[in-house]
């Protein structure tokens, strides 16, 4: 029986986006109803995509978008101006629930002042996100919304993973691996049911991560106790010798604020380029623009050694999966990615392969192309949460 149905509205926070989607949720799938985006939120030419349920596009603005709470508000216009059912539960992404709150949760006073201190760890994301839910509760204040977290998925990485090798004092202060991408990896699992035990998900958009996943468990991802760590972004810097902050910090006078500034605003593509953080435009100004070319070629890099590292983590790799933005979409980027891990079994063929193609001749490691569903895979979870086992 696929027990009874429910609208979950998922929301999906990001530093610069709102992706949103209303899918028809019962125990055995979820379906979109209607799905979307705000995109470039805080910037002039911001755009409100609108999609049914085949993925065409209905309806796209173009205009400014102040913050993701006027994003939410448009949102909600485009859905009742599209008389789909309205929803009987929200769900939130939220990248970070902190030392206390390591589990998808129904939110409530707790749960929000969890959240609330949360902020520390992830400064870029949070506050954005919590703004959302104080404008979805008020806009939809009888339903239940609940907080689905990114770091759920990683949170019982092995202690060997989990553990930063920091003075183990501080660990009781919440300083440790958490892990991100936690519900794309989710989903991918989802849509890939009999996926192979050694597994690497590459999860690559403005914000990058790299995860082993063995057996269906995450047991060690590239970002850390914040999600400036790990693979090289469009705007944060990834992994970087410590020292340097401190000699910044000393020599330069930087306090917290700035070094944050530094390293999740003014690094990654757009700090070495000094171009831009878009990899799309970064390409064409390689044509011409040594800064650019680097750029592009240090990502590359930086993504090709952390999936070398969880295959090491792993003792092996049965399958890479590409997904995010760039991902999915940039067969350019994937070939380069892939072209220095022969040694590991991985072929990726021409244009790369697509998510059920078989694995190239003479490989032993599938790659694949999965797009992530973020947003499906917070209804699934929400309907967990408010359906209930016995409902």
């Amino acid at each position: 029986m696929a027990g009874p149905a429910l609208h979950v509205l998922a929301l999906n926070s990001g530093s610069s986006s709102l992706k949103f989607g209303l899918y028809r949720v019962d125990r055995r799938d979820a379906v979109a109803r209607l799905c979307g985006e705000a995109e470039a939120i805080g910037h002039s030419a911001g755009v409100l995509r609108l999609r049914d349920a085949d993925g065409t596009v209905i309806h796209q603005e173009t205009a400014a978008v102040a913050d993701g709470v006027q994003a939410f508000r448009r949102i909600v216009r485009l859905l009742r101006e599209a008389r789909v059912p309205a929803p009987d539960a929200v769900g939130h992404r939220i990248v970070h629930g902190g030392p206390q709150l390591r589990t998808h949760a129904v939110i409530d006073g707790t749960v929000l002042a969890r959240l609330e201190a949360a902020c520390a760890f992830a400064p870029l994301h949070v506050p954005a996100a919590l703004a959302v839910v104080h404008a979805a509760q008020a806009r939809f204040a009888d339903l239940p919304h609940v907080a689905c977290l990114d770091t759920a998925f990683h949170a019982d990485l092995p202690e060997v993973s989990r553990v930063l090798p920091l003075d183990r004092a501080l660990q009781a202060d919440g300083v440790y691996r958490y892990g991100f991408h936690g519900l794309s990896c989710a989903s991918i699992l989802a849509s890939w049911p009999d996926a192979p035990a050694r597994l690497v998900i590459a999860h690559l958009g403005s914000g990058a991560s790299v995860t082993a996943v063995c057996d269906g468990r995450s047991v060690d991802t590239s970002m850390g106790m914040t999600p400036s760590g790990g693979v090289m972004m469009a705007t944060r810097c990834g992994d970087v010798d410590p020292g340097v902050l401190a000699w910044l910090a000393r020599e330069k006078g930087m306090d917290a604020p700035a070094l944050e500034r530094l390293v999740d605003h003014r690094s990654g593509l757009l700090g070495v380029s000094g171009i831009s953080g878009d990899l799309r435009r970064l390409r064409e100004a390689a044509r011409t623009e040594p800064a650019a070319r680097l750029a592009v070629a240090m990502f590359v890099l930086s993504v090709r050694k952390q999936i070398a590292a969880m295959a090491a983590v792993l003792c092996g790799m049965d399958a890479l999966v590409f997904t995010g933005g760039i991902g999915e979409h940039d067969a350019a980027l994937r070939e380069a990615v892939c072209a220095g891990l022969a040694w590991a079994g991985v072929r990726p063929g021409p244009g790369a392969a697509p998510a059920d193609a078989p694995p190239a001749a003479g490989a032993h490691c599938q790659v694949r192309i999965i797009p992530t569903q973020e947003e499906r895979q917070i209804s699934r979870h929400v309907y967990a949460l408010v359906a209930g086992p016995a409902r």
